[in-house]
């Protein structure tokens, strides 16, 4: 893809994501096949607790209510304005309570090289 890309709130779409797909959604607006270094995308968390193991170096951006990120015993409670830094390998649980959040990640081609690997 070459060219400025203009993802339209109006036009987004979130699909499930993580084990409580009810309570958490994601969209993903910047992926593979349109960069060769970063990935990008909204995501939604309400009342849930998401487990993950970054593959990838993450930042995330609180836009909406409160983001919860749990980093073993370590808690970083986030409002709109506040800015994560994770880095690869990180194992966390995503959680939020009427939370949005924009996250940006890279490599954007983790999910491949993690199966070479």
């Amino acid at each position: 893809m070459t060219g400025v890309a203009h993802f339209k709130s109006s036009e987004r779409s979130f699909e499930p994501y993580g084990d409580d797909s009810g309570r958490a959604t994601i969209s993903r607006l910047v992926g593979p096949e349109s960069s060769k270094t970063m990935g990008a995308g909204i995501a939604r968390f309400d009342d849930c607790s998401i487990a993950w193991t970054v593959l990838y170096d993450e930042l995330i951006v609180t836009l909406e209510g409160k983001f919860r990120l749990r980093v073993g015993d370590e808690v970083f409670d986030t409002v709109p304005g506040d800015v994560l830094w994770v880095p690869k390998g990180t194992a966390l649980a995503y959680e939020g309570e009427r939370a949005t959040v924009f996250y940006a990640l890279a490599p954007v081609d983790w999910r491949t090289r993690e199966i070479r690997a």
